[in-house]
């Protein structure tokens, strides 16, 4: 004799559901037809739409990805031959990639790791120096501010952007968050009117390029000059800190081969920072700016101590790393556990 549940179970599709049977005891029922079960390994099943190209791919213990083809669709095949799973060390995580986009240009995938591991260093480091004001120098669209929220980081954000395209953009981006703070000027060693070179887009400097910049990159090859502010960061920090009662600030610089003079500009005020980022040189695209180990000299003798160095870019023939992002902290200014 069937039992109840039986009976339901094949009652079911008269009234305009689907049931799929999942095992002893289990159904899922459903409005919606062309359900299909992807097995998993035993005891674990994905329901899906038949028509859905879903792939799954595992990693690690009793985890999945799951993912579909672009478009989806009847004829959508999942990619899940494609992806590869590779475990980093003790640590749980898992690296995901597609073994045929990673191997056309390793130097594309090595510098995406080196952004996502750069970020999430700095974010480590923000918390445990307790960091409540990240003061952004060259700021461009407002990149890096965005990146800091997206990974956790509620303090203040003061940024700094001198050309007036990238400043709007900027200013957008910033206009919904009360905590981030925006200044349409650059920072330097004097407080000054200057020229920026204002249509290389992410690379805008105020220095001219190096034969070898020139030879690196097309956008060197025409310039438009833009009138620009520059101010001291010391004269600008009261300001900016205003409202935080004990400001431990981290100072991040991407001014394309003009941290020196930034940093110059903080006077005595940069012992009030407990880390920064600099963007240091090892092949110069700018003249006049300095090679990493002269900058680096010069942080360290302000106190700093490197706790990590990412390549941002690598010559494409050589594999020569061009520059590196800088990551350093005043080891004494860690916050105490207590």
């Amino acid at each position: 004799m069937q039992t109840l549940y039986r009976r339901l179970l094949k009652l079911a599709p008269k009234l305009g559901v689907q049931v799929l049977d999942i095992g002893p005891g289990e159904a899922l029922v459903s409005r919606r037809r062309g359900r299909a079960r992807i097995s998993l390994e035993a005891g674990a099943d994905l329901l899906a739409r038949r028509s859905s190209g879903y792939g799954v791919t595992p990693v690690g213990p009793d985890a999945w990805l799951v993912s579909r083809s672009r478009g989806g669709g009847p004829k959508a095949k999942p990619k899940t031959a494609k992806w590869k799973n590779a475990a980093l060390g003790q640590t749980g995580a898992h690296l995901l990639f597609d073994p045929e986009a990673a191997k056309g240009d390793e130097r594309v995938f090595q510098l995406a790791a080196a952004d996502y591991l750069c970020a999430h260093h700095v974010n480590g480091l923000l918390d445990k120096y307790q960091v409540n004001v990240v003061f952004d120098v060259g700021a461009n669209a407002g990149q890096y501010g965005t990146r800091l929220r997206r990974h956790g980081y509620t303090g203040r954000i003061v940024s700094f952007e001198p050309t007036a395209e990238h400043f709007a953009k900027l200013q957008k981006k910033a206009e919904n968050d009360p905590d981030w703070h925006v200044y349409n000027c650059g920072l330097g060693r004097e407080e000054a009117t200057m020229e920026i070179h204002s249509n290389w887009n992410s690379m805008n400097s105020l220095l001219p390029p190096t034969e070898y910049g020139k030879g690196r990159y097309k956008r060197f090859a025409k310039s438009t000059m833009e009138q620009i502010e520059i101010r001291r960061l010391d004269a600008v920090m009261d300001e900016a800190l205003d409202g935080i009662a004990d400001p431990r600030p981290y100072l991040k610089m991407d001014t394309q081969g003009y941290d020196l003079e930034v940093f110059a500009g903080a006077g005595k005020r940069i012992d009030d920072f407990v880390g920064m980022q600099s963007e240091v040189a090892l092949l110069r695209l700018y003249e006049g700016s300095p090679q990493m180990h002269e900058a680096v000299a010069i942080y360290e003798e302000a106190g700093f101590e490197i706790t990590g160095m990412y390549p941002v870019t690598r010559e494409p023939a050589t594999g020569r790393v061009v520059e590196f992002d800088c990551v350093m902290v005043r080891a004494a200014a860690v916050a105490s556990d207590g």
